[in-house]
């Protein structure tokens, strides 16, 4: 294993062995919802309150992942969690559930490649043979936890994005498979000094272009080495404002770019203008972009999670919106190596 600053190339890869994508209604009817393994017909999941359905999504999710990779409980050598919700209580209430070592995640909607970094490098230096995270969001629960309730039915700028309602699991492993993880960059935080919670997309594309950016400066890559960069949840504002720092340095990615919040709903979901949440990136990409992968549509893809970190409380003491942006190199694996 490699570290230049702050990316580490893999020497061995890491593998993905299963993946496992739950939503609610409408995910599964959007652009990409025939990648989702299952779907809820309402927002409660069969459960009494906005929160215990985020906590059912993301443990369908975690059982799914399982059944799919054809795994047991003590397959698993680490679990790591991230979700929305006030000290992660989701990803708390789930890990409750197994006797896995357990690791709390946060990077707000960049979680999920935050969670997949972390255990391609335990699986790196050895430390574990196997490895399962997961992330989750909900509409109604972040709503009345960042913003405000849905029964206030109070009108949003069109800067304003849908929280995705949904779960994603992956299964890492070093047993050889079709798609690899070759190399983690982590983030740094970046804080353009925004403040507006309803313009989040702005607000997060300058720690994705840096993140970007500095990825092909440490892997002596240049964008030209990837079929697809996907950024997590920059949606419509946002994806346009990475776009334009991108071809203020001389990188031209309108032909091989797609953002998941741009993809989830389509461009335009109730008038918002796309996607966001935790769960965003993670359904877009074990569901969509591995299948197109698998198809030989792409083999290699850089997936850009991005998150915003504020809380409400930040919010009213108007405080600035500090980001994070955490980036995953995955490539189509042609047959098993090793074999």
């Amino acid at each position: 294993m490699k570290q230049i600053r702050q990316t580490w190339v893999l020497e061995k890869p890491v593998y993905v062995e299963a993946t496992a994508c739950v939503s609610g209604p409408q995910e599964k009817a959007g652009p990409v919802g025939r990648y989702i393994d299952h779907s809820f017909p309402n927002l409660y999941c069969g459960e009494t309150t906005w929160e215990k359905a985020e906590r059912t999504l993301m443990q369908e999710a975690v059982k799914r992942s399982l059944k799919k990779g054809n795994r047991h409980i003590e397959d698993i050598g680490m679990f790591a969690a991230g979700d929305l919700l006030n000290q992660t209580v989701t990803s708390h209430y789930t890990a409750r559930d197994y006797p896995w070592p357990y690791l709390g995640l946060y990077s707000a909607c960049a979680t999920s490649m935050e969670g997949v970094a972390i255990l391609s490098l335990l699986l790196q230096s050895g430390i574990i043979k196997r490895g399962l995270t997961v992330v989750s969001s909900h509409y109604g629960a972040a709503e009345r936890q960042f913003r405000y309730p849905v029964e206030h039915v109070r009108q949003k700028p069109v800067t304003a994005m849908k929280t995705v309602t949904g779960a994603g699991a992956i299964i890492l492993s070093d047993v050889p498979g079709d798609i690899a993880v070759r190399s983690v960059t982590i983030g740094s935080v970046i804080d353009w000094e925004l403040k507006d919670p309803l313009d989040m997309g702005q607000a997060m594309a300058p720690a994705a272009y840096h993140t970007f950016r500095r990825h092909l400066e440490e892997t002596k890559r240049t964008e030209n080495d990837y079929d697809l960069i996907i950024t997590g949840d920059l949606s419509m504002f946002g994806s346009r404002q990475f776009l334009e720092l991108c071809e203020e340095d001389g990188f031209y990615i309108t032909d091989r770019y797609l953002d998941g919040g741009n993809t989830i709903f389509g461009y335009h979901p109730s008038g918002c203008a796309g996607g966001s949440g935790a769960a965003c990136s993670a359904l877009v990409t074990y569901g969509y972009v591995f299948h197109k992968m698998r198809s030989e549509h792409w083999k290699k893809v850089l997936c850009i999670a991005t998150g915003a970190l504020f809380n409400p409380l930040t919010v009213r003491q108007k405080e600035t919106i500090p980001c994070i942006a955490h980036a995953v190199e995955f490539e189509l694996v042609m047959g098993t190596e090793g074999d």
